[in-house]
């Protein structure tokens, strides 16, 4: 064996070695050690680990209306936000949320927006919004943490393709019932950095969009665990390899480790 074909192998070692170090993002990111995934694009998996938020507006009922769709890009299957109730844009008619709760978390997310306009959304513990909603750069637009950041819309694919957030998520703390540490962010949009440690101030939308948002006008943060919720408005958005690890953040800081 020649020392150049050993010292490539000893590279190859040395990357293989290193991977599971390194926090894997972007689309097509595969769960890292010890993450749950909680949409493969079956029914069963919606099912089993998904249900209607309740809220002020619901209108649709059980089992959950979203459809399995056709991943037209890659094949396979994906699930759908569409629900009937929602046509029109109402949202808080049909969102959906996670049975488990999490405090803490590392979430990776995939969707596909079918039409221009479409308009979904990603709710960290069903209070903090991170926008899915296409043509809108605005700090209600995509990526925003909404109304708290500008849009990095410059990190988004468009209509029919595949995007990606890959996000690191640290609760708000308490002591003794007293909000001590706001919520705090870090997120990555198809590979590139886009939010580094952004405090979230408040929960927007008011009570039809999250828990805790009739609450001293969004900024009554209560001290409860909550799911990972998903915004229906009626559109052709489309979500698929979406996985979520429970972290346990001692210090105040949501940086990657990449």
């Amino acid at each position: 064996m020649t020392r150049s074909i050993v010292a490539l192998l000893s590279v190859v070692s040395l990357f293989c070695a290193a991977k599971p170090l390194y926090a894997e993002v972007g689309v097509g990111a595969t769960p890292l050690d010890g993450a749950e995934v909680i949409i493969d694009g079956s029914r069963s998996m919606l099912d089993e680990k998904w249900t209607y938020w309740e809220g002020p507006r619901f209108a649709s009922s059980l089992p959950i209306k979203w459809q399995i769709a056709d991943d037209p890009i890659d094949g396979g299957k994906t699930v759908m936000t569409h629900d009937p109730v929602a046509a029109g844009g109402k949202y808080g008619t049909a969102d959906i949320v996670t049975k488990k709760t999490y405090g803490d978390f590392r979430l990776h997310i995939e969707f596909l927006i079918m039409k221009p306009g479409g308009n979904s959304g990603v709710y960290l513990q069903n209070r903090y919004e991170i926008q899915v909603l296409d043509g809108d750069k605005t700090k209600h637009g995509m990526g925003a943490v909404i109304n708290e950041t500008e849009s990095p819309y410059h990190a988004y694919n468009g209509v029919g393709k595949w995007n990606a957030y890959d996000i690191n998520f640290r609760a708000a703390r308490f002591v003794d019932g007293k909000l001590t540490e706001k919520a705090r962010v870090s997120m990555y949009f198809n590979g590139q950095k886009v939010h580094d440690h952004v405090q979230i101030n408040q929960v927007w939308g008011g009570p039809n969009s999250g828990v805790d948002g009739g609450n001293d006008g969004g900024k009554g943060i209560t001290d409860s665990r909550q799911g990972l919720k998903l915004q229906c408005e009626g559109h052709d958005v489309r979500y698929r390899n979406t996985w979520i690890k429970e972290l346990h953040l001692t210090e105040n800081d949501t940086s990657f480790t990449r």
